[in-house]
């Protein structure tokens, strides 16, 4: 089957279109005829050595797809041959084929296209289980997303304000700014003219914050949040290190978590797909969220997706098709 093959961990130069052997439906998998991919920081990383995909997971990149089902694997219930669907993956999107667990199998929601739909369940479980089953955003609360009009900034906004929440975010560009008011947030902060601590401090202080940069925001996050805040920590593109005030943490007895997805266990992603099944796709079938897709490219053009990723200019997500 075609898939994308790196010749060794470098730029974006490095990967290309190749043959590789058609993956097997194990005991609870299912297997996808995929149609598109769609882009993450993540598979930047693990293009140049950085991210290595976990145990029993596939070598080749790409953490979500859609696509219909091809076959489905012994034990497996729930779906036929030819449904239409979306995926949550460990790796193996940048292909033709991928074999799934069952429990990281979705529906396409209602109204949503096919290619669409590759650009959702990364993020749709990403800010699910981070915003609101770990950091339990409630409504009537001020949320704190940075970098908006990214990928996981633009589905934030949008679920956080469909469910109630009053919505910052930062962005670095008029555009992009435009963007996050035009998705719902009610404050959308230039973060090279203006100090998002002080804006949120006006407002009272956040009570949630899902941060991308780590280290790099790690005391001003702390210093934004509300008394009893909860800052998310999911990125490091501002550096794994940094000093902890555990004195202001205490005197807002406030909490700061750090997660990840990929490397999850199986039961894991399935609970967290089935709660975005049944309380993210009505809401995308309402119209109150959409994918926001920058661009879609073919699979053939993949090196020059990774580059359009890593140059920040884009808003929203890059798909590539098969």
């Amino acid at each position: 089957m075609r898939a994308v093959v790196a010749t060794e961990a470098g730029g974006p130069d490095v990967l290309s279109v190749g043959e590789v052997d058609d993956p097997r439906p194990g005991p609870g998998e299912v297997l996808i005829d995929v149609v598109a991919t769609a882009v993450n920081r993540a598979d930047t990383l693990q293009r140049q050595g950085f991210y290595p995909p976990p145990p029993g997971a596939p070598d080749i990149i790409g953490l979500e797809c859609s696509g219909r089902v091809a076959e489905l694997g012994e034990g497996v219930e729930g779906w036929t041959v030819g449904d239409e669907v979306c995926a949550l993956l460990a790796g193996g999107g940048y292909a033709a084929r991928v074999a799934v667990p069952v429990g990281q199998v979705m529906p396409v929601p209602t109204g949503v296209g096919l290619v669409e739909a590759a650009a959702l369940p990364e993020v749709a479980a990403t800010v699910w289980s981070n915003v609101f089953m770990t950091a339990h955003l409630q409504k009537g609360e001020r949320f704190l997303v940075h970098g908006g009009a990214g990928g996981i900034g633009t589905m934030a906004i949008q679920l956080a304000a469909a469910r109630g929440a009053e919505v910052f975010t930062t962005a670095g560009s008029p555009e992009k700014l435009e963007l996050c008011r035009s998705l719902g947030a009610s404050r959308a902060i230039d973060y090279r003219e203006e100090d998002f601590v002080e804006v949120l401090s006006e407002a009272g202080g956040a009570d949630v914050i899902l941060d991308n940069m780590g280290a790099k925001y790690l005391g001003r996050n702390v210093a934004a949040l509300a008394t009893g805040g909860r800052l998310v920590i999911i990125g490091m593109q501002g550096g794994s290190k940094g000093e902890l005030d555990i004195n202001a943490l205490l005197r807002k007895r406030a909490s700061v978590t750090a997660t990840t997805l990929r490397a999850r266990p199986r039961a894991e992603k399935a609970a967290i797909c089935c709660g975005v099944v049944e309380n993210v796709w009505p809401l995308v079938a309402a119209g109150a969220i959409r994918p926001i897709v920058e661009t879609t490219m073919p699979l053939e053009d993949v090196a020059r997706a990774h580059q359009l990723m890593e140059d920040g200019a884009h808003a929203g997500k890059i798909v590539l098709t098969l």
